[in-house]
Protein backbone atom coordinates (compact mmCIF):
# COMPACT_ATOMS: atom_id res chain seq x y z
CA UNK A 1 0.00 0.00 0.00
CA UNK A 2 1.13 3.53 -0.65
CA UNK A 3 2.80 5.06 2.41
CA UNK A 4 1.11 8.42 1.82
CA UNK A 5 -2.38 6.93 1.76
CA UNK A 6 -1.62 4.91 4.87
CA UNK A 7 -0.54 8.01 6.78
CA UNK A 8 -3.68 9.86 5.74
CA UNK A 9 -5.85 6.93 6.86
CA UNK A 10 -4.18 6.73 10.26
CA UNK A 11 -4.50 10.48 10.70
CA UNK A 12 -8.23 10.37 9.92
CA UNK A 13 -8.73 7.60 12.43
CA UNK A 14 -6.89 9.57 15.12
CA UNK A 15 -8.96 12.71 14.41
CA UNK A 16 -12.17 10.66 14.57
CA UNK A 17 -11.15 9.08 17.86
CA UNK A 18 -10.24 12.45 19.40
CA UNK A 19 -13.54 13.95 18.23
CA UNK A 20 -15.56 11.06 19.68
CA UNK A 21 -13.78 11.30 23.02
CA UNK A 22 -14.25 15.08 23.15
CA UNK A 23 -17.97 14.80 22.37
CA UNK A 24 -18.48 12.13 25.02
CA UNK A 25 -16.78 14.23 27.67
CA UNK A 26 -18.83 17.26 26.66
CA UNK A 27 -22.23 15.56 26.98
CA UNK A 28 -21.37 13.65 30.15
CA UNK A 29 -20.22 16.86 31.86
CA UNK A 30 -23.44 18.75 30.96
CA UNK A 31 -25.79 16.49 32.90
CA UNK A 32 -28.87 17.71 34.81
CA UNK A 33 -27.96 19.88 37.78
CA UNK A 34 -28.29 18.26 41.15
CA UNK A 35 -31.65 19.07 42.70
CA UNK A 36 -31.29 21.09 45.85
CA UNK A 37 -33.88 20.33 48.51
CA UNK A 38 -36.02 23.32 49.47
CA UNK A 39 -36.42 24.19 53.09
CA UNK A 40 -39.35 22.18 54.43
CA UNK A 41 -41.59 23.86 56.94
CA UNK A 42 -41.63 21.79 60.07
CA UNK A 43 -44.94 20.01 60.53
CA UNK A 44 -46.74 21.14 63.62
CA UNK A 45 -49.66 19.86 65.73
CA UNK A 46 -53.17 19.11 64.49
CA UNK A 47 -55.68 21.94 64.82
CA UNK A 48 -59.44 22.08 64.30
CA UNK A 49 -60.49 23.54 60.95
CA UNK A 50 -63.86 24.03 59.26
CA UNK A 51 -64.83 21.36 56.73
CA UNK A 52 -67.28 23.73 55.01
CA UNK A 53 -68.12 27.45 55.12
CA UNK A 54 -69.72 28.32 58.47
CA UNK A 55 -71.76 31.54 58.34
CA UNK A 56 -72.62 33.54 61.43
CA UNK A 57 -75.27 31.75 63.51
CA UNK A 58 -74.41 28.24 62.31
CA UNK A 59 -74.99 25.57 64.94
CA UNK A 60 -71.95 23.27 64.96
CA UNK A 61 -72.66 19.59 64.26
CA UNK A 62 -70.47 16.49 63.93
CA UNK A 63 -69.87 17.10 60.20
CA UNK A 64 -68.65 20.69 60.52
CA UNK A 65 -65.11 20.23 61.96
CA UNK A 66 -62.03 18.08 61.47
CA UNK A 67 -58.39 17.97 62.59
CA UNK A 68 -55.63 19.03 60.17
CA UNK A 69 -51.85 19.20 60.54
CA UNK A 70 -50.77 22.85 60.70
CA UNK A 71 -47.26 24.33 60.24
CA UNK A 72 -45.62 24.72 63.62
CA UNK A 73 -44.58 28.32 63.03
CA UNK A 74 -48.14 29.38 62.12
CA UNK A 75 -49.95 27.89 65.09
CA UNK A 76 -51.68 30.51 67.24
CA UNK A 77 -52.49 30.12 70.95
CA UNK A 78 -56.18 30.72 70.21
CA UNK A 79 -56.45 27.63 67.97
CA UNK A 80 -58.12 24.41 69.13
CA UNK A 81 -55.06 22.11 69.28
CA UNK A 82 -55.51 18.35 69.47
CA UNK A 83 -54.68 16.92 72.86
CA UNK A 84 -55.39 20.07 74.83
CA UNK A 85 -58.38 20.29 77.24
CA UNK A 86 -61.64 21.42 75.68
CA UNK A 87 -60.59 20.76 72.10
CA UNK A 88 -62.59 17.57 71.50
CA UNK A 89 -64.95 18.16 68.51
CA UNK A 90 -67.73 16.34 70.39
CA UNK A 91 -67.55 19.00 73.11
CA UNK A 92 -68.14 21.75 70.54
CA UNK A 93 -71.31 20.26 69.06
CA UNK A 94 -74.18 22.64 69.74
CA UNK A 95 -72.02 25.75 69.91
CA UNK A 96 -72.83 28.69 67.63
CA UNK A 97 -70.54 30.49 65.20
CA UNK A 98 -70.00 34.11 66.28
CA UNK A 99 -67.77 35.16 63.35
CA UNK A 100 -67.90 33.75 59.82
CA UNK A 101 -65.41 30.91 59.18
CA UNK A 102 -64.33 29.86 55.69
CA UNK A 103 -63.67 26.27 54.66
CA UNK A 104 -60.25 25.08 55.82
CA UNK A 105 -59.79 27.97 58.23
CA UNK A 106 -58.69 27.11 61.79
CA UNK A 107 -61.20 27.75 64.55
CA UNK A 108 -60.30 30.23 67.27
CA UNK A 109 -61.50 30.33 70.87
CA UNK A 110 -63.51 33.51 70.31
CA UNK A 111 -65.23 32.30 67.11
CA UNK A 112 -67.72 30.06 68.95
CA UNK A 113 -70.28 30.69 71.70
CA UNK A 114 -71.15 27.81 73.99
CA UNK A 115 -74.64 27.13 75.39
CA UNK A 116 -75.24 29.05 78.59
CA UNK A 117 -72.91 31.89 77.69
CA UNK A 118 -74.30 35.39 77.43
CA UNK A 119 -75.63 36.22 73.97
CA UNK A 120 -75.75 32.59 72.85
CA UNK A 121 -79.31 32.65 71.47
CA UNK A 122 -78.83 36.09 69.91
CA UNK A 123 -75.74 34.79 68.10
CA UNK A 124 -77.68 31.78 66.83
CA UNK A 125 -80.25 34.04 65.17
CA UNK A 126 -79.66 35.15 61.61
CA UNK A 127 -79.83 38.84 60.67
CA UNK A 128 -83.38 40.17 61.00
CA UNK A 129 -84.68 36.94 62.59
CA UNK A 130 -86.53 36.38 65.86
CA UNK A 131 -86.79 33.51 68.36
CA UNK A 132 -90.26 32.19 69.21
CA UNK A 133 -91.15 29.25 71.47
CA UNK A 134 -94.09 26.88 70.97
CA UNK A 135 -95.33 24.11 73.28
CA UNK A 136 -95.31 20.54 71.98
CA UNK A 137 -96.24 17.10 73.25
CA UNK A 138 -94.79 13.66 72.65
CA UNK A 139 -96.85 13.29 69.46
CA UNK A 140 -96.72 16.87 68.16
CA UNK A 141 -92.96 17.05 68.84
CA UNK A 142 -91.99 14.00 66.72
CA UNK A 143 -91.38 11.95 69.90
CA UNK A 144 -88.25 13.92 70.78
CA UNK A 145 -86.44 13.28 67.50
CA UNK A 146 -86.26 17.01 66.71
CA UNK A 147 -82.85 18.51 67.53
CA UNK A 148 -81.31 21.99 67.31
CA UNK A 149 -80.32 22.74 63.73
CA UNK A 150 -83.12 20.63 62.20
CA UNK A 151 -85.75 22.20 59.97
CA UNK A 152 -89.44 21.55 60.46
CA UNK A 153 -92.88 22.50 59.16
CA UNK A 154 -95.61 23.83 61.46
CA UNK A 155 -99.00 22.13 61.07
CA UNK A 156 -102.09 23.79 62.57
CA UNK A 157 -105.04 21.54 63.50
CA UNK A 158 -108.36 23.18 64.37
CA UNK A 159 -112.11 22.48 64.60
CA UNK A 160 -114.57 24.90 62.98
CA UNK A 161 -118.03 24.73 64.56
CA UNK A 162 -121.30 25.93 63.06
CA UNK A 163 -124.91 26.22 64.19
CA UNK A 164 -126.19 24.08 67.03
CA UNK A 165 -126.70 20.53 65.85
CA UNK A 166 -124.32 20.90 62.89
CA UNK A 167 -121.26 18.66 62.63
CA UNK A 168 -118.07 20.69 63.03
CA UNK A 169 -115.36 20.82 60.34
CA UNK A 170 -112.04 19.30 61.32
CA UNK A 171 -109.14 20.72 59.33
CA UNK A 172 -105.35 20.63 59.32
CA UNK A 173 -103.04 22.92 57.33
CA UNK A 174 -99.32 23.56 56.96
CA UNK A 175 -98.95 27.21 57.96
CA UNK A 176 -95.13 27.57 58.08
CA UNK A 177 -92.49 25.56 56.20
CA UNK A 178 -88.72 25.19 56.44
CA UNK A 179 -88.30 26.83 59.85
CA UNK A 180 -85.11 26.18 61.84
CA UNK A 181 -85.06 24.74 65.35
CA UNK A 182 -82.81 26.70 67.70
CA UNK A 183 -83.35 24.77 70.94
CA UNK A 184 -85.51 22.05 72.48
CA UNK A 185 -86.71 22.84 76.00
CA UNK A 186 -83.69 24.78 77.31
CA UNK A 187 -81.09 22.59 75.59
CA UNK A 188 -79.09 23.51 72.52
CA UNK A 189 -76.77 20.49 72.69
CA UNK A 190 -78.59 17.18 72.02
CA UNK A 191 -75.62 15.06 73.17
CA UNK A 192 -74.70 13.71 76.56
CA UNK A 193 -71.35 13.62 78.33
CA UNK A 194 -70.37 10.52 76.35
CA UNK A 195 -71.00 12.34 73.06
CA UNK A 196 -73.99 10.19 72.10
CA UNK A 197 -77.28 11.65 70.87
CA UNK A 198 -79.95 11.98 73.55
CA UNK A 199 -83.56 11.30 72.53
CA UNK A 200 -86.03 12.40 75.19
CA UNK A 201 -89.50 13.86 75.48
CA UNK A 202 -89.59 17.63 75.03
CA UNK A 203 -92.24 20.15 76.05
CA UNK A 204 -91.14 23.30 74.19
CA UNK A 205 -89.29 24.09 70.97
CA UNK A 206 -87.64 27.43 70.15
CA UNK A 207 -87.79 28.35 66.46
CA UNK A 208 -86.12 30.96 64.25
CA UNK A 209 -88.63 33.12 62.38
CA UNK A 210 -89.03 36.49 60.71
CA UNK A 211 -91.00 39.11 62.68
CA UNK A 212 -94.12 38.54 60.56
CA UNK A 213 -93.93 34.75 60.85
CA UNK A 214 -93.43 35.11 64.62
CA UNK A 215 -96.75 37.00 64.75
CA UNK A 216 -98.46 34.29 62.73
CA UNK A 217 -97.15 31.58 65.06
CA UNK A 218 -98.45 33.51 68.09
CA UNK A 219 -101.93 33.73 66.53
CA UNK A 220 -101.86 30.10 65.41
CA UNK A 221 -101.34 28.96 69.01
CA UNK A 222 -104.65 30.59 69.98
CA UNK A 223 -106.56 29.03 67.06
CA UNK A 224 -105.72 25.36 67.51
CA UNK A 225 -102.92 22.89 68.15
CA UNK A 226 -99.52 23.22 66.50
CA UNK A 227 -97.55 20.12 65.50
CA UNK A 228 -94.03 19.74 64.13
CA UNK A 229 -93.29 17.92 60.89
CA UNK A 230 -89.58 17.08 60.48
CA UNK A 231 -88.15 17.92 57.06
CA UNK A 232 -85.58 15.96 55.07
CA UNK A 233 -82.24 17.54 54.19
CA UNK A 234 -82.94 16.73 50.53
CA UNK A 235 -85.97 19.05 50.54
CA UNK A 236 -83.72 22.06 49.90
CA UNK A 237 -83.45 21.28 46.18
CA UNK A 238 -87.22 20.84 45.92
CA UNK A 239 -87.77 24.22 47.59
CA UNK A 240 -85.32 25.84 45.19
CA UNK A 241 -87.12 24.43 42.16
CA UNK A 242 -90.47 25.56 43.58
CA UNK A 243 -89.14 29.08 44.25
CA UNK A 244 -87.70 29.36 40.73
CA UNK A 245 -90.96 28.13 39.16
CA UNK A 246 -93.03 30.62 41.18
CA UNK A 247 -90.73 33.52 40.36
CA UNK A 248 -89.65 34.15 43.95
CA UNK A 249 -85.99 33.94 42.95
CA UNK A 250 -84.21 34.48 39.65
CA UNK A 251 -81.41 32.28 38.35
CA UNK A 252 -78.21 34.29 37.59
CA UNK A 253 -77.87 34.75 33.85
CA UNK A 254 -74.06 34.49 33.81
CA UNK A 255 -74.16 31.05 35.46
CA UNK A 256 -71.82 32.13 38.27
CA UNK A 257 -71.39 29.12 40.61
CA UNK A 258 -70.87 31.39 43.63
CA UNK A 259 -74.07 33.31 42.90
CA UNK A 260 -76.00 30.07 42.50
CA UNK A 261 -74.57 28.76 45.78
CA UNK A 262 -75.62 31.94 47.59
CA UNK A 263 -79.08 31.66 46.07
CA UNK A 264 -79.40 28.06 47.26
CA UNK A 265 -78.30 29.03 50.77
CA UNK A 266 -80.82 31.88 50.85
CA UNK A 267 -83.67 29.55 49.90
CA UNK A 268 -82.65 26.73 52.20
CA UNK A 269 -82.31 29.07 55.21
CA UNK A 270 -85.54 31.03 54.75
CA UNK A 271 -88.83 30.03 56.43
CA UNK A 272 -91.84 30.06 54.11
CA UNK A 273 -95.37 31.08 55.11
CA UNK A 274 -97.14 30.70 51.76
CA UNK A 275 -98.26 27.86 49.54
CA UNK A 276 -99.17 25.51 52.38
CA UNK A 277 -101.48 22.53 51.94
CA UNK A 278 -104.84 21.94 53.66
CA UNK A 279 -106.55 18.69 54.64
CA UNK A 280 -110.16 18.50 55.90
CA UNK A 281 -112.04 15.70 57.61
CA UNK A 282 -113.66 14.51 54.36
CA UNK A 283 -110.18 13.82 52.93
CA UNK A 284 -109.68 11.26 55.70
CA UNK A 285 -113.15 9.84 56.31
CA UNK A 286 -116.32 9.84 54.22
CA UNK A 287 -118.31 10.53 57.38
CA UNK A 288 -116.65 13.90 57.97
CA UNK A 289 -117.45 17.31 56.53
CA UNK A 290 -115.72 18.83 53.51
CA UNK A 291 -116.92 22.44 53.97
CA UNK A 292 -117.43 24.89 56.80
CA UNK A 293 -120.85 24.32 58.48
CA UNK A 294 -123.43 27.17 58.31
CA UNK A 295 -123.50 29.48 61.30
CA UNK A 296 -126.61 30.65 63.18
CA UNK A 297 -127.48 34.22 62.25
CA UNK A 298 -127.63 36.85 64.96
CA UNK A 299 -131.23 37.42 66.12
CA UNK A 300 -133.02 40.69 65.14
CA UNK A 301 -136.57 41.83 64.24
CA UNK A 302 -137.49 40.70 60.75
CA UNK A 303 -135.00 37.81 60.77
CA UNK A 304 -135.68 35.20 58.13
CA UNK A 305 -133.97 32.39 60.04
CA UNK A 306 -136.33 29.42 59.81
CA UNK A 307 -135.05 28.12 63.10
CA UNK A 308 -136.00 31.38 64.86
CA UNK A 309 -139.46 31.35 63.23
CA UNK A 310 -140.08 27.78 64.36
CA UNK A 311 -139.02 28.67 67.88
CA UNK A 312 -141.30 31.75 67.94
CA UNK A 313 -144.22 29.75 66.58
CA UNK A 314 -143.67 27.07 69.18
CA UNK A 315 -143.65 29.64 71.96
CA UNK A 316 -146.87 31.30 70.67
CA UNK A 317 -148.59 27.97 70.26
CA UNK A 318 -147.60 26.95 73.75
CA UNK A 319 -148.91 30.18 75.19
CA UNK A 320 -152.19 29.73 73.32
CA UNK A 321 -152.53 26.20 74.59
CA UNK A 322 -152.02 27.47 78.11
CA UNK A 323 -154.68 30.13 77.48
CA UNK A 324 -152.32 33.13 77.28
CA UNK A 325 -152.35 33.64 73.52
CA UNK A 326 -150.52 36.37 71.62
CA UNK A 327 -151.29 38.71 68.78
CA UNK A 328 -154.96 38.18 68.01
CA UNK A 329 -155.34 35.66 70.79
CA UNK A 330 -157.78 36.70 73.50
CA UNK A 331 -155.98 37.83 76.63
CA UNK A 332 -158.89 36.66 78.82
CA UNK A 333 -159.37 33.13 80.01
CA UNK A 334 -159.92 30.47 77.39
CA UNK A 335 -163.62 29.98 76.52
CA UNK A 336 -165.37 26.90 77.76
CA UNK A 337 -166.25 24.22 75.28
CA UNK A 338 -164.62 23.13 72.10
CA UNK A 339 -162.40 25.66 70.29
CA UNK A 340 -160.48 25.93 67.05
CA UNK A 341 -156.97 27.39 67.12
CA UNK A 342 -156.01 29.30 63.96
CA UNK A 343 -152.31 30.06 63.44
CA UNK A 344 -151.30 32.98 61.19
CA UNK A 345 -147.52 33.20 61.17
CA UNK A 346 -146.47 33.72 64.76
CA UNK A 347 -149.98 34.65 65.88
CA UNK A 348 -152.46 32.07 67.19
CA UNK A 349 -156.18 32.89 67.44
CA UNK A 350 -158.60 30.80 69.51
CA UNK A 351 -162.11 30.62 68.03
CA UNK A 352 -164.94 28.87 69.97
CA UNK A 353 -166.82 26.29 68.01
CA UNK A 354 -170.08 27.82 66.80
CA UNK A 355 -168.78 31.35 67.31
CA UNK A 356 -167.61 33.87 64.73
Amino acid sequence: MDVKKLVLLIGALVVAAVTAITAKNMFSGAGAPAASANAVVAAGPEVLVAKRPLPVGTIIDAEALRYQVWPKGLVQPAYYIKGQPGTNPADLIGTVVRNEITAGQPLTQGALIKPGERGFLAAALGPGMRAVTVPVSATSGVAGFVFPGDRVDLVLTQEVSGAQGETSLKASETVIRNIRVLATDQRTNPRGEDGKMIVERISTVTLEATPKIAEKIAVAQTIGQLSLSLRSIADNNAELERAIASGEVKVPENGDPNAERQMLLAISNSPIDSGGTVTVGADVSRFQRATVPPRKKSGSSGSDDKGDEAASFGKALGAALRGGGSGEANSSAAPAGPVVRVARGNSVTIVPVGGK
